[in-house]
């Protein structure tokens, strides 16, 4: 072996050139080894990103549960210029030998770099007045918005790059399908629209996103006949089909799941996922139960809201064109439920009866769904919304389609798309301790801000409905746009 460096050098000492070679060879696997330790340790890069009013950023450290979001900060996102430059120079190179992954990295960095351009652009604007939206009939009223010219070009940007990828693993109905007429509509509304929208690709290679389309609701109505709360079946279902994923398709591994995202309004959605620890840890996790002390995490899950729609659509008194104004609203609160979990419990001990401004019921002759619930909503100016068993309740949308202030009442609970929607301009926060002064609370609120707060609902109303087919800034879209946002926190390397 000693001349096995020479390869045909004939002549000369070979001594030296092998010493460089060697010398050369180990920093280069050194550099290899190094580089592939960090791949290894950290398979994905979140970015702190923020979409926040006045200075477009979020401090994570400073707010509540309920506004903790991925945010879009000029500082963090700076890098992803020279990123984006190097990707239009490198884009026909990159497009063959790493699965589409520099590509669709490269579109990802640009969407970055042009809603920083609009947080800088924004930074001095104000948030408040009306906004003029290209396509859209009726302005945005910006006081909503966390960021109103950040999430119009995260928007924006969205409808021009996002793909999404649709695993079909499993058998349909069990997966592919869900419930559109009860309080799981969300979850199966949202399977069903996926399947159609101008957002899904065929082609992986050029997917942001991979929908990991199962249905928690229908494992549950297939496998626990009769129902019972062992919920082996379903972890064993879940690993299944993430192994199944894992095995026939490159891209699970490849971000160790980041990438990924699944959807459930089941009460049991966040401890299904429980059964892969990747898919807990790392993949969006879009859920109704979004309760931070059982492990929901807002800087990578998504809070969906939960609609329950009996019939497949809205309530038709809730549909006329205009709904009552505040002074055709006599009664100050209203609510109607039954002792669902401890916050309601609470509720109906202290208020259910006593005091006919506000009439809180434990249940109606007609049900949630008949015509005096539904008269009772418009009735109200505000409208309370306590959880439940869970800390989701389909009380907040109804409040919203009936344009009745919501009143949430409930722990832990990140309200849905709280990373660019401001609740507290169209809501009132009520603390469980504080349910004996509920009355206080809510005749204190002034009547022009509970004006305002009005105005908000009725501007916000559009996020909340899901139509068929899907339409702009609708619930569809905008349960897909807070993916989004989770995705551009992802940098896969």
């Amino acid at each position: 072996m000693e001349n096995g460096h020479s390869h045909g050098h004939g002549h000369g000492d070979s001594r030296r050139p092998t010493l460089l070679i060697i010398l050369v060879s180990s920093v280069a696997v050194l550099l290899f080894i190094t580089i592939n330790l960090c791949l290894i340790s950290v398979p994905f890069q979140i970015k702190n990103l923020a979409i926040s009013s006045r200075t477009g950023v979020v401090d994570l450290t400073k707010t509540t549960a309920r506004a903790l979001s991925p945010a879009i900060d000029g500082a963090t996102m700076a890098s992803d210029t020279g990123f984006e430059q190097r990707v239009r120079r490198q884009e026909k190179k990159k497009m063959g030998g790493d699965g589409g992954a520099g590509r669709v990295e490269g579109e990802l960095a640009m969407a970055r770099a042009a809603i920083r351009r609009s947080v800088t652009s924004a930074r001095n604007a104000s948030s408040s007045g009306l906004l003029s939206v290209p396509g859209e009939d009726v302005p945005f009223y910006a006081a909503v918005y966390r960021n109103p010219a950040a999430f119009l070009r995260s928007y924006e940007e969205m409808e021009k790059r996002l793909k999404v990828y649709v695993y079909e693993e499993g058998e349909p109905p069990l997966v592919h399908d869900g419930p559109c007429k009860n309080i799981y509509t969300t979850e199966g509304r949202f399977i069903s629209e996926m399947e159609y929208s101008g957002m899904r690709t065929r082609n992986p290679t050029r997917a942001h996103a991979f929908f990991l389309a199962f249905s928690v609701t229908n494992m549950v109505h297939f496998l626990y006949r009769p129902a019972n709360s062992d919920r082996t079946k379903i972890w064993r279902f879940v690993t299944d089909y993430v192994s199944s994923v894992a095995s026939k398709h490159p891209f699970w591994n490849r971000s160790a799941g980041a990438d990924h995202f699944m959807l459930s309004c089941h009460d049991w959605g966040p401890s299904a996922s429980m059964a892969n620890r990747k898919l807990y840890e790392n993949s969006i996790r879009a859920l109704c139960n979004a309760n931070t002390s059982e492990g929901f995490n807002p800087r990578k899950d998504v809070s969906v809201p939960e609609i329950n729609l009996y019939d497949g659509t809205i309530p038709a008194e809730l549909q006329q064109p205009a709904a009552p104004g505040l002074l055709a609203r006599p009664y100050l609160a209203f609510f109607a439920g039954g002792r669902h979990g401890a916050i309601r419990q609470e509720l109906l001990r202290l208020w259910k009866g006593r005091d006919p401004e506000m009439p809180v019921f434990e249940y109606l002759p007609g049900g949630r769904g008949g015509k005096d619930y539904s008269n009772y909503l418009l009735q109200s100016r505000f409208c309370l919304c306590p959880s439940g068993y869970e800390v989701a309740s389909p009380r907040v949308v109804e409040a919203l389609y009936a344009e009745c202030v919501p009143v949430i009442v409930s722990e832990s609970y990140v309200l849905p798309f709280s990373d660019v929607l401001r609740w507290e301009e169209f809501s009132v926060a009520v603390p469980v301790e504080e349910l004996p002064k509920l009355k206080d609370i809510l005749e204190a609120v002034p009547p022009s801000k509970l004006m305002r707060m009005r105005e908000g609902v009725k501007a916000v109303k559009r996020h909340f409905v899901f139509n068929s087919p899907a339409k702009r800034f609708d619930v569809f879209h905008m349960i897909l746009h807070s993916v989004w946002l989770r995705r551009l926190n992802v940098k896969i390397l």
